[in-house]
């Protein structure tokens, strides 16, 4: 792979040597109320170097990394299922190579994309997803592959008992009943995040993280606001949890840096991805 000219800030490393990749999936046609996150991905890379390379909450740097940053997929925008098979075929080239695959949305549906191929590689696959959605429809509008479904059709894949939900707080009354026996849903915050933690420990994970979880008088800049939302700092705390475990997937999605012209969304999103891969990186 050749090295992206517009990196994240200090994701600049050869690809050969690198233990985590980085990639834009800027998708964003089945959105169901406001789009354009298919610009957050590169909104965030622009956007980082207003940040620092150094984090005081773990007292790592990014320029201690060895990091891959292969800038954005060119998707379909007129094809669900060619867009999801573009960004599935990426990932399995990453797997391959023994590396960690970290997409950025685009919206949640690219979710998908990749955890059908981390599946495929780990067959005992979880999933940990922090949202404001439930995301569990068997479709919306007659459509199967829409945002709105996305952990549904994950759970087509993984099955009952392998999909971890927190923050959630928005959802239709059928997904709620549906999902009671078949995921695991923690409303609202992440009160028992340690406990799921302690139990997946050993098992491979896939890390799905929804921006929307944030509350949006902190993070307005995405398609499906919802009130109620987590902390900054508690998502940071939760994040750090997670990085425990044996991440062998994950992506971070739904910023649309179009609806937040002070730009603090983005920067928001800069500092939880420099965070993010401080937390998971292999020292």
């Amino acid at each position: 792979m050749n090295k992206n000219i517009s990196t994240f800030i200090a994701c600049d490393a050869e690809y050969d040597e690198s233990k985590i990749v980085i990639f834009g999936a800027p998708f964003d046609s089945t959105t169901s109320y406001r789009p354009g996150t298919r610009f957050g991905s590169s909104a965030i890379r622009n956007e980082s170097f207003g940040i620092e390379t150094f984090s005081p909450y773990t007292d790592r740097d990014l320029l201690d990394t060895k990091i891959f940053d292969a800038g954005d997929l060119e998707l379909c925008m007129g094809s669900s299922e060619l867009a999801l098979k573009d960004i599935e075929e990426f990932t399995d080239k990453v797997l391959e190579d023994g590396k960690i695959p970290f997409m950025i949305g685009g919206e949640h549906l690219v979710t998908l994309g990749s955890v059908r191929s981390v599946f495929r590689k780990y067959p005992d696959l979880h999933i940990i997803h922090f949202d404001a959605h439930a995301d569990l429809r068997d479709d919306y509008l007659g459509v199967k592959l829409s945002h709105a479904c996305v952990l549904h059709r994950c759970h087509d894949l993984v099955g009952d008992g392998k999909i971890f939900q927190f923050g959630i707080r928005s959802g239709d009354r059928e997904e709620f009943r549906w999902g009671k026996d078949r995921v695991y849903t923690n409303r609202f915050n992440f009160d028992t995040l340690e406990d799921v933690v302690t139990k997946l420990k050993g098992k491979p994970v896939y890390f799905t993280l929804d921006l929307d979880v944030l509350d949006p008088s902190v993070f307005p800049g995405t398609g499906t606001p919802e009130a109620d939302g987590v902390s900054f700092r508690d998502l940071i705390n939760a994040v750090k949890l997670v990085s425990e475990l044996d991440i062998v997937g994950l992506d971070m999605n739904e910023l649309c840096p179009v609806y937040d012209q002070s730009g603090a969304s983005t920067a928001l999103a800069c500092k939880l991805l420099r965070e993010i891969l401080l937390m998971i990186y292999k020292f």
